[in-house]
């Protein structure tokens, strides 16, 4: 098993690393370019549509609830924990933030991209299920020669999703934060081993829940996704608000420290050159596998919006990477940054943020703060799960050639890893699951290149007849 673990963690840093990195980056700019900076000319509009549903459309469900499903798996411990650890003091360090929002950036046309290519080659079966994503844009928009690339997309989005990162990595996250706070609570003995009675509940919960959510299809996690999404966000995003009110002074020195650590103000680590190449892998990498640009995941859940239009789609999309990097991401880093909870190298993960939130929020006691924290990594969790069950029903679903009764399969499969997850140990799961991610993104990269083409003659046109949006 060691050696397992061992041979999986270098495949992970090979994949994770610089030519991953700049693969995906590279995409974001060259779109950017060809679509003339459409993520700022157009991010009003884009505003706009995401909250104004189109009439007339064909889908499952609506652009907004297309949108918060992709969120929920979109919006994860990452935000939290991610961002924690690549700003960390023996990471990154402040500057990783700013290589964040310029992999954010570059990302919301990455983004637009694949929510134009779902709607684009998308089909509708005799149900009216809308059928779409990157096998579907591989298969139908490079041609039948190319289908065993869509497999290959699909077979590592099935894996990602069942063997970690939908599953057992989000609900040990939840289990970890419930038993955090309740520390010394009563136990109770399971397969031989003794489990604080916090976690075993913990996963009776989870499970049920998740299993309620996920038996009633895409319609039923697009409504609840439509009510925790924003919520959570929402609820974040305004505590996060008063950290940063309550600590105002600390504000420009917070961006001082970000934009001088980026370019290479802790030379005495290392040289500026390798201070700056730090700052911009950690913040570039952790950016990519926080908003999931380029990955492929988010196209699956915007083939179901019921919209004609695949840029008025393609534009909603792209602004799930403005919500998840720019607004959430950063307000976990600056609370981190204005705090100084990142220079503890004491700390690490999710430790470094609730350290920001016990020293921003200084006017409540401790366990107080720790507890807001806990409720906000449930949610995100929570709907990451959600998300992602979807996700992999749509790679099995394409996968084994449309069999019904194995996607059903699946979702007991799924629920029973959600109950498990807490029990087993994670730190070989997250590998194998960032390894599964990065695999997916091989094949979507190609595919965006390819027909980057399509992209930009359709968006010219749809925005010449739409002048007046």
């Amino acid at each position: 098993m060691e050696l397992f673990t061992s041979v999986m963690e270098k495949i992970d840093d090979a994949l994770w690393g610089v030519p991953l990195c700049v693969l995906i980056l590279a995409i974001g700019i060259f779109l950017t370019i060809r679509l003339r900076g459409l993520q700022i000319k157009h991010l009003g509009k884009a505003l706009k549509f995401m909250v104004k549903n189109e009439e007339g459309g064909e889908g499952e469900i609506s652009s907004f609830s297309a949108l918060c499903v992709a969120l929920s798996a979109t919006i994860g411990t990452g935000n939290i924990v991610g961002v924690a650890t690549a700003i960390g003091i023996l990471s990154g360090g402040p500057g990783a933030l700013f290589w964040m929002w310029v992999a954010a950036f570059f990302g919301m046309a990455t983004k637009y991209a694949e929510g134009f290519l779902a709607i684009k080659y998308r089909k509708l079966d005799k149900d009216g299920r809308a059928l779409g994503g990157p096998f579907y844009y591989i298969q139908n928009g490079m041609g039948e020669k190319w289908k065993w690339l869509a497999k290959l997309f699909a077979f590592f989005g099935l894996c990602a999703g069942l063997l970690g990162i939908g599953t057992i990595t989000q609900v040990n996250g939840i289990a970890t934060a419930v038993t955090g706070f309740f520390q010394g609570g009563p136990v109770i003995a399971i397969f031989g081993n003794e489990y604080p009675i916090s976690l075993v509940l913990t996963s009776v919960v989870v499970a049920v829940c998740a299993g309620l959510v996920i038996i009633g299809g895409v319609k039923r996690i697009g409504k609840v996704s439509e009510i925790i999404v924003p919520f959570m966000a929402i609820l974040y995003v305004a505590v996060v608000l008063v950290i940063i009110v309550v600590n105002i002074k600390l504000l420009p020195g917070a961006f001082v420290e970000i934009i001088t650590d980026a370019f290479g103000a802790r030379a005495a680590t290392g040289g500026i050159f390798a201070a700056i190449m730090i700052a911009v892998q950690k913040g570039v990498a952790r950016g990519i596998f926080s908003n999931e640009a380029g990955l492929g995941s988010a196209p699956i859940a915007a083939a179901a919006a019921q919209t004609k239009e695949p840029v008025r789609q393609g534009l909603v999309s792209m602004t799930g990477t403005f919500i998840d990097t720019i607004v959430i991401c950063t307000m976990t880093g600056l609370a981190i940054v204005m705090t100084g909870a990142w220079a503890n190298p004491g700390l690490q993960g999710v430790a470094v943020t609730t350290e920001a939130f016990q020293q921003g929020l200084f006017f409540l006691p401790n366990q107080v703060s720790s507890f807001i924290l806990m409720v906000c990594l449930i949610f995100f969790a929570f709907t990451t799960i959600l998300g992602w069950d979807y996700y992999g029903e749509k790679c099995l679903e394409y996968f084994s050639n449309g069999k019904k009764k194995v996607v059903k399969v699946y979702r007991w499969l799924y629920i029973f890893a959600v109950f498990v997850g807490p029990y087993l140990t994670v730190s070989v799961v997250w590998t194998i699951a960032d390894v599964f991610n990065a695999l997916m993104a091989i094949p979507n990269v190609i595919a965006l290149f390819a027909l980057s083409g399509v992209i930009v003659k359709d968006t010219r046109e749809f925005l010449k007849r739409h002048k007046e949006l």
